[in-house]
């Protein structure tokens, strides 16, 4: 379980493919905390530590994750989103996040709005995931409001100290993110379905 708040930004120091799965190693300064097995979310998705030699630690991606999210894109040297697994009795400052990515989503617009950043994304709306206004929506991790809601996209403000302290300020029109929808609205949405 996260909250969606950044923690850390790492980097990617080496990927390496066997068979299906990717090993993804990543440079984070909290490396001397973990340990092994324990849960890290990398761009929003939630993977176990396998290794640590230093203050690199390793995670391997399924073929299951590589479809889902944009960990396939990853190179070295790429910045990363991080999160360590929240405590139990913490403030909860975000959202209720859990890791697991529902999709992808393309960015279609970046408007530097005099202080602040209006990021938009555009997403297949035949998975039947949906945003609303005011809920939360997760990209890459971070957890966010939507504004401006529609059918297949939705746009998100960052404030000056996200932009800063996350990978949105590498974004660019045709970046690929991870979306992880609100946990309590896919339940809604499956019950309506019903």
């Amino acid at each position: 379980m996260f909250t969606g708040i950044i923690e850390k930004l790492g980097l990617t120091k080496q990927i390496t493919k066997e068979n299906d799965n990717l090993h993804i190693s990543v440079s984070a300064d909290f490396t001397g905390k973990l340990k092994i097995d324990q849960s890290v979310a990398h761009n929003g998705v939630c993977l176990t530590v396998i290794a640590i030699d230093k203050d690199i630690y390793t995670v391997t991606a399924i073929k299951e994750t590589l479809q889902k999210t944009n960990l396939s894109t990853l190179i070295v040297g790429d910045s990363i989103n991080l999160e360590r697994a929240m405590k139990l009795g913490d403030r909860l400052d975000g959202h209720i996040v859990q890791g697991h990515v529902d999709q992808t989503a393309t960015c279609t617009s970046i408007f530097n709005d005099n202080g602040s950043w209006i990021f938009t994304f555009e997403y297949d709306p035949t998975k039947n995931n949906i945003t609303i206004e005011k809920g939360s929506i997760t990209i890459n991790g971070t957890s966010l409001t939507v504004v401006n809601s529609k059918k297949n996209s939705f746009s998100v403000a960052i404030i000056p100290y996200t932009y800063e302290n996350t990978n949105f300020n590498k974004f660019t029109v045709g970046t690929e993110v991870n979306l992880e929808f609100d946990v309590i609205g896919k339940y809604v949405a499956r019950l309506m379905n019903k």
